[in-house]
């Protein structure tokens, strides 16, 4: 795609932004009581917001110009703040973390694919060789300490000379032993083929009939082949089967990774010569235009001082450099304007002091009154329904504005190559450049000012000052009571580096996996609406929890501005069987965003920084560490541990709930501008104790077992992977089926026992086949039905389990009140007369 291509593409998508907010403006004010309409219309604009962010994204990757990418940025950076929000509206409205689309995309006419949310590429493109730097400094701490994984693996050990001579010999004998049984095979097919000819030589060859024969066997299989032919053209033509060429990558899609490439290079060298303009140009202007800047600026200050002297009969008072100094009175206003301002505000302050003259306390009917429609508009506000304001709508539509006003019908004729444009850099560097200067005037219009009040009224001067003084040093007396209260660093005189040293070498900060989000495969849930419409709760499918982990997880660490605004989340805990991908999520996040990952896993941290001051200092350098170098994922793994019931016997030793005072603190320590996200993952979620488990992560999801689509789609994957062609002879659908119950870890298992390099060197003349699989799978134990039930009763338990089985019921919540309040006046009613029966010497009730 061409230049013209990507800015066409930008101006479609802003119109349909425009046109979006103007809708969602609307929806806004108006109070709503019907669930299902506001599920619908929450929804309605989730979807569209995600359509907006996917060609926004595709925009600002692939569009040159280094003015327009940064509002196309901000843009961006807002609609994913947006789409958060709305996701937290309906996490709200209805009390669960999945939500089922099927109806909504029908009547969009949209595929479930396109709700997937993208992951910006500008998260790891912008500080590549910031990542790049840091994974080689891990590699070589890990190398000096031992503690390498990857190289011990490859890592050949030394063996002695008689054995290697042993080796070479039993090798050498086999290698002849073959030969020799080739070598006699061949006499033994010689022999034998001599042997027939002489039996056979008396008889004469009837060569017409060997000739039919030769005849018949070629055409049968000449045809069979023809029908074969004909059958996959046959499902080709009925899109039963994809065309031969369909997995190959196309010559098209070559050129344009190509062109991709080159477009990044173009758009590096740009942001470059756009750095330097920003330099040259203020330079520039700061000798052409600043000397007549400060002119203006001195001569609209004087004549302010004398137009408020004639007016007021006094001087004005010089704003603050902390108020903003002159600009605070001329922000986007004419000396007139300012006049007028001054005009206004004595014409209100004489009315006001009228007003409060002909004021009488006498208004205790008025306040009944108001008391009582107040309460009223609380009853009705809690029955309507209002969208919470949003934190983003207001960038997005100063973004829109901006587009509208310098983009949409810009002459970029002369612009060709799409670089920087000089004169809306002079624009913005003016204004910079004015406010500088406006520092300096306002310092010598300070000056210029007392000299005047001086001469004119030297008694108002000297009154101003001691009061000014008074008041300066109240001020400063707050300021350092606030000061006081601030965490200790108790590691003070030591370096970022060396503390990050430490932690590698003591083995908490580890090396992520290179395992990217796509990944983690699997299909979308296609009946989760109908299911909800019949009372039952569907399991959420592989890609809802992978959508969940790109929402609450990679987007708000990838992007600083949406983190801070955002709904923030601090903790996320996933729960499911062994095998599920739970730890492959976790690395998934760091490698997506570039994160660091650290490991306080109850079986990492034992032995590990001993005592309560140990456990202290521990935890002080990981988040000190974590803060420094953010993005940064803190991972808790089997955190169940952390927050045990009982602690077994065998692993008291271990100390496994050191964390569980100190976790809820550090939580609360963590502010918005912080990057960091505690991760926990476990597999037996029942053994831990709810309440302060439940307080510890703030979301928690659940990770199911496969389904049969997701099945299906990760056998075809993973065989493919591994280098296993999928042919006629094997049948995945039966695979998937037969498979129910097993993770996906017993999947990619099974695939890589039975695909060994000698039987993916076999596959041209012996295909793959089920039963080969099958075989595998018997020795192991699957996820069982109970075990999953387990799961979800365990998550009923929790707060957003319980709210949404009350929301189920139907305000059961209030029966249950009423039940409650009647049973204690029938307690009370029942002590009172036990009182009364004993007073006359009787026996209780």
């Amino acid at each position: 795609m061409s230049n013209a291509m990507y800015n066409k593409m930008w101006h479609q998508t802003q119109e349909a932004l425009n046109s979006l907010l103007d809708t969602e403006s609307q929806k806004m004010m108006e109070p709503q009581k019907n669930q299902v309409f506001i599920f619908q219309m929450l929804a309605t604009f989730y979807i569209k917001y995600v359509q907006i962010f996917r060609n926004l994204e595709n925009v600002y990757d692939q569009i040159v110009h280094p003015q327009k990418r940064i509002l196309i940025r901000k843009i961006l950076d807002a609609v994913m703040g947006r789409i958060l929000e709305l996701k937290n509206e309906m996490v709200e409205l209805e009390l669960t973390e999945f939500h089922y689309f099927d109806d909504i995309l029908q009547d969009l006419k949209l595929e479930p694919q396109q709700l997937d949310i993208p992951i910006p590429k500008y998260f790891l493109k912008e500080k590549l060789e910031v990542i790049k730097g840091r994974e080689k400094i891990l590699s070589q701490i890990l190398a000096e300490s031992g503690l390498d994984v990857s190289a011990k693996k490859y890592q050949v050990k030394p063996i002695p000379l008689e054995e290697a001579v042993k080796l070479i010999q039993i090798a050498e004998r086999a290698r002849q032993g073959r030969l020799r049984a080739m070598f006699m095979k061949q006499i033994y097919l010689q022999e034998y083929r001599a042997k027939q000819a002489r039996l056979l030589g008396d008889k004469v060859a009837d060569v017409s009939a060997a000739a039919l024969r030769i005849q018949k066997v070629w055409r049968g299989f000449h045809q069979c082949k023809r029908t074969e032919r004909q059958r996959r053209e046959e499902m080709i033509f009925l899109g039963m089967n994809p065309p031969p060429l369909f997995n190959e990558v196309s010559a098209a899609m070559i050129q344009a990774d190509r062109l991709c490439h080159l477009r990044n290079k173009v758009q590096i060298k740009h942001e470059e010569e756009y750095r330097d303009a920003l330099v040259t140009i203020k330079d520039d202007l700061k000798l052409t235009e600043g000397p007549d800047i400060k002119e203006n600026l001195q001569d609209q200050i004087r004549h302010w001082f004398i137009e408020c002297r004639n007016l007021t009969g006094t001087f004005p008072d010089y704003p603050n450099e902390e108020e903003g100094g002159s600009a605070i009175i001329f922000s986007n206003k004419t000396p007139q304007q300012v006049i007028d301002d001054i005009v206004a505000s004595q014409d209100e302050e004489e009315k006001t002091k009228k007003k409060k003259k002909e004021k009488k306390p006498k208004k205790e009917k008025k306040e009944k009154e108001t008391k009582e429609t107040k309460e009223k508009n609380k009853q009705e506000e809690e029955e309507m329904w209002k969208m919470s304001p949003s934190v983003f709508l207001h960038t997005m539509e100063e973004g829109n504005s901006v587009y509208k006003d310098l983009w949409k019908n810009k002459d970029e004729s002369w612009n060709f190559p799409q670089d920087y444009d000089p004169e809306l850099i002079k624009e913005d560097k003016r204004k910079e450049l004015e406010s500088e200067i406006r520092v300096q005037v306002d310092e010598l219009m300070r000056q210029e000012l007392k000299n005047l009040k001086l001469a004119v009224n030297r008694e108002k001067e000297l009154s101003a000052r001691t009061g000014k003084k008074k008041g300066g040093k109240k001020k400063n007396k707050k300021k350092k009571g606030r000061k006081g209260k601030k965490d200790k660093d108790l590691t003070v005189d030591r370096t970022i580096e060396s503390l990050y040293k430490e932690l590698v070498e003591e083995g908490l900060l580890i090396q992520a996996l290179k395992v990217s989000l796509s990944d983690y495969i699997g299909e979308y849930s296609y009946l989760g609406t109908s299911l909800r419409q019949v009372s039952i709760e569907p399991m959420p499918s592989l890609l809802d929890v992978r959508q969940l982990i790109t929402l609450y997880a990679i987007l708000p660490l990838g992007s600083a501005a949406v983190h801070e605004k955002a709904p923030l989340v601090k903790s996320l805990l996933l729960a499911g069987p062994s095998g599920v991908g739970k730890k492959m999520l976790v690395h998934a996040i760091c490698t997506e965003t570039g994160a660091n990952l650290f490991n306080l896993s109850a079986a990492n941290i034992t032995g590990k920084y001993p005592g309560k001051s140990g456990l202290q200092m521990m935890l002080h350098v990981v988040f000190k560490v974590a803060r420094k170098l953010q993005p940064s994922v803190v991972w808790i793994g089997d955190t169940e541990k952390t927050f045990y019931k009982k602690v077994p016997h065998a692993e008291r030793k271990m100390e496994p709930k050191r964390l569980k005072k100190q976790l809820p603190k550090m939580l609360k320590l963590l502010k918005p501008d912080d990057r960091i996200l505690i991760v926990g993952t476990t597999k037996r979620p029942f053994d831990a104790e709810l309440q302060p488990f439940c307080k510890a992560y703030q979301k928690i999801i659940l990770v199911p077992r496969p389904d049969y689509a997701s099945r299906y789609v990760l056998w075809k994957e993973i065989i493919q992977r591994h280098g296993g062609v999928i042919t006629d002879t094997l049948s995945v659908s039966c695979l998937a089926k037969i498979t129910d119950g097993f993770t996906q870890g017993h999947i990619v298992q099974v695939v890589k026992e039975v695909l060994t390099e000698r039987r993916i060197r076999q596959q041209s003349h012996k295909p793959l086949t089920a039963l080969e699989f099958i075989a595998s799978l018997t020795s192991m134990n699957p996820v069982y039905q109970e075990e999953e039930d387990s799961f979800k009763d365990w998550y009923a338990k929790t707060p957003m389990g319980k709210k949404r089985a009350l929301a189920l019921t139907g305000g059961n919540k209030e029966n249950e009140k009423d039940k409650g309040k009647k049973e204690k006046k029938g307690k009370k009613e029942k002590r009172k007369s036990n009182a009364f029966l004993r007073s006359r010497g009787c026996g209780c009730l």
